[in-house]
């Protein structure tokens, strides 16, 4: 799963798990902090603490594990990190103070809801398929060249030597 794909996957948990005002915010090639920021708003701190755990508890499951936290007693604010991406789950009154919509308004929104998902879902199956089979072909076109050229080096190094008693 490429880090768009986990990073909506992250926005569509939080969705479920009825946080507010969902931004994924794409800063690849923007900024050398990450890639992606999604950021969210929940409207209370078990609120907070229930779509940061929902999040973690399903990327966990697929492989995916938090580098760094912060805001662990945070009433307002937490940040968890996976790396190429940043989860910022905050109140109202934090995302209000701190703007980082704004901050990050360079970057570009991803919709991280409908369509967009279902070509990234087909681009990473044939992804997958192309990235097995290309492998294997070039594994065999290698091998069956080098047996082509060990037979005629063999070939080759026999006429030298016939020739060579010949004389």
């Amino acid at each position: 799963m490429n880090t768009k794909q986990l990073v909506c996957l992250a926005a569509r948990i939080a969705d479920e798990k009825k946080a507010e005002n969902i931004s994924v915010i794409d800063l690849k090639g923007l900024s050398s902090l990450c890639d992606y920021i999604l950021i969210m708003t929940a409207t209370s701190k078990p609120h907070l603490e229930a779509v940061e755990e929902e999040i973690s508890k399903k990327l966990k499951e697929l492989g995916y594990y938090k580098t760094n936290r912060d805001g662990a007693d945070s009433l307002q604010w937490r940040v968890s990190d996976y790396g190429s991406f940043l989860v910022h789950i905050m109140t109202q009154e934090a995302r209000d103070f701190y703007a980082l919509d704004k901050i990050f308004s360079f970057g570009e929104t991803v919709n991280f809801t409908e369509p967009a998902q279902k070509t990234s879902a087909k681009k990473k199956s044939t992804a997958k398929t192309t990235r097995k089979a290309t492998p294997k072909k070039t594994v065999a076109k290698a091998t069956k060249k080098t047996v082509k050229k060990a037979v005629s080096k063999k070939t080759t190094s026999k006429k030298s030597t016939k020739t060579t008693k010949k004389k």
